[in-house]
């Protein structure tokens, strides 16, 4: 899978698509729709739809697909690269959400909750097959949230098609099984190239399954927070286990209106510009945010 285009700029959304097989420009369609990466603190989310027509589904159920989380990462591989072969009867769309997106959507002044950044980017990537001429005419949805307010949402937004949306529909419907293998492969693959934008120090990319109560996982969270610009954006800090890292290992803020403080409490951020940081273990070099600005230490005014 080609991600070239998302590792040119990882801090938004990516979204990819395949050519549109010329028979699904023709024939009624049926179309799954899956996520990969919803729970974990690291990495993207990355949504799928995959699409064929009605008349060869019964090709893709005879690759034998499944739900992706039952598979080894090999036979994901394996049956992804099946489905490229099939190309002339099988379609599909990534939407790829950075961590940095996710977790400013859900922090931002006016909050959109992950339930709705999840719902919002299906029905996206049903606009799109639409949009590219796939005869779409059934709908197989994984559900988040409750299924039936779900499909209720999607059936009159696309009141021209046949909506069901389950829980589980990974392990029932094998145009779902199929969208979920283009996602986890996709997931996996972004974050095992994942292009950093920050210069971090002793990077070490064993960061166990990304899920919050892995114990690597937090032991890669504490070892890469910076005291005074938390995480990089590889980071979901909108999750909890991060706040909680952020509020143990990262520098206090105290604000001009806030009270007075004991002088020998939160680090001064002007020491963040020195070749030292005030705590043994911190970067040796001004943060990239300085650098990137120009910005040095001023003596005086």
């Amino acid at each position: 899978m080609d991600l070239r285009e998302l590792e040119k700029d990882n801090t938004g959304r990516c979204r990819l698509s395949s050519p549109v097989p010329a028979v699904c420009l023709k024939e009624p369609c049926v179309l799954g729709v899956d996520e990969a990466g919803r729970g974990p603190v690291l990495g993207p989310m990355v949504y799928a739809v995959c699409y064929c027509p009605l008349s060869r589904l019964a090709d893709l159920e005879a690759l034998k697909v499944a739900d992706s989380k039952t598979l080894t990462e090999n036979e994901r591989e394996r049956l992804f690269a099946k489905m490229e072969e099939e190309g002339d009867s099988v379609g599909w769309a990534l939407d790829i959400l950075s961590p940095n997106l996710i977790s400013t959507s859900m922090l931002g002044r006016v909050k959109y909750n992950l339930n709705s950044l999840s719902h919002d980017t299906a029905a996206g990537l049903i606009r799109h097959a639409l949009d590219q001429g796939v005869k779409v005419t059934q709908v197989f949805v994984d559900t988040v949230g409750m299924p039936e307010t779900y499909q209720a949402r999607l059936q009159q937004r696309f009141p021209g098609m046949e909506v069901t949306v389950r829980a589980k529909a990974d392990s029932l419907f094998p145009v779902v099984s199929a969208a979920s293998i283009f996602a986890k492969v996709a997931r996996d693959q972004a974050v095992k190239n994942w292009q950093f934008v920050e210069s971090l120090q002793d990077l070490d990319s064993d960061y166990g399954s990304g899920y919050p109560n892995d114990p690597k996982t937090k032991a890669w969270l504490r070892k890469h927070v910076d005291p005074v610009f938390g995480f990089p954006q590889f980071v979901r800090f909108s999750w909890s286990t991060a706040q909680a890292i952020l509020e143990k290992e990262a520098e206090d803020v105290t604000w001009e209106d806030s009270a007075e403080e004991d002088p020998e409490g939160p680090g001064r951020i002007t020491s963040y510009f020195l070749s030292q940081g005030p705590q043994a273990g911190r970067p040796q070099a001004p943060h990239r945010y300085f650098q990137e600005r120009g910005l040095e230490a001023a003596s005086s005014l």
